[in-house]
């Protein structure tokens, strides 16, 4: 994606307004992705390699785990979504930066015409063969949604569907990023040892989350995989 290192970036009020939904945990990479993604705001969906441009200095998984954290909750607060091209998953940043444009080579795939916006609370995974799953069980979904909206509007038109409850998100339970000398902010420039120890206890804990959603995604897979069988004889 030649060209956009040397265009300057700047985050304006307005971008900052799209944060609003998004978590604090996620932050750092969400302004990450700002300025490392192409002008379009496309960038290869792979958390070891995204851990690895940003060069933290820590252990390469546990940024890696952290990164696919926050694209868990970028996700769920619709600030970005991915879509696939040949096996490869691309995120795609729905408010991406300002950049002129002018002699700005994009090397990065189109994503397809039919990419809708998901809602916050749609169940997302990241990077590693379930791409193709996922967009199939997108299309069935919007199916599946419009067909019942048709058949809703139909039979009850005049009345107001229930509103639903938002999922709650992972970082409102998680340990608190500072020791309690620090809260909210942070000790800024100054080190703090407990503010590490404390920020070392929410990583595992993300990551802990993060090991348990797809160890759920494995056993509902194996499940359906095996099928259920019972004692009658054929």
């Amino acid at each position: 994606m030649s060209g956009q290192r040397t265009k300057q970036r700047k985050i304006s009020a307005t971008d900052l307004d799209t944060l609003a939904g998004v978590p604090d945990e996620a932050k750092p990479t969400a302004f990450w992705l700002w300025l490392n993604a192409d002008p379009l705001g496309r960038v290869l969906a792979d958390p070891r390699v995204l851990a690895r441009r940003m060069k933290t200095g820590e252990p390469l998984d546990l940024v890696a785990g952290r990164v696919e954290g926050h694209l868990y909750m970028l996700m769920d607060a619709g600030w970005l979504t991915t879509f696939d091209h040949f096996g490869d998953e691309w995120i795609l940043l729905w408010h991406p930066l300002k950049v002129d444009m002018r002699d700005v080579h994009i090397t990065s795939p189109e994503p397809p015409e039919n990419l809708g916006r998901l809602p916050a609370g749609y169940p997302v995974a990241v990077g590693g063969g379930r791409v193709g799953a996922r967009e199939r069980a997108r299309e069935e979904v919007r199916a599946e949604g419009a067909a019942r909206a048709a058949a809703w509007d139909a039979v009850q038109a005049d009345r107001v569907p229930a509103p639903e409850r938002p999922e709650r998100p992972w970082a409102l339970d998680a340990p608190p990023m500072f020791c309690d000398k620090h809260m909210p902010g942070g000790a800024g420039q100054k080190k703090c040892g407990p503010c590490g120890d404390a920020r070392r206890i929410r990583d595992e804990w993300m990551l802990t989350r993060v090991y348990e959603e797809k160890l759920t995604d494995y056993h509902e897979a194996k499940q359906e995989t095996e099928g259920v069988w019972d004692d009658e004889p054929f």
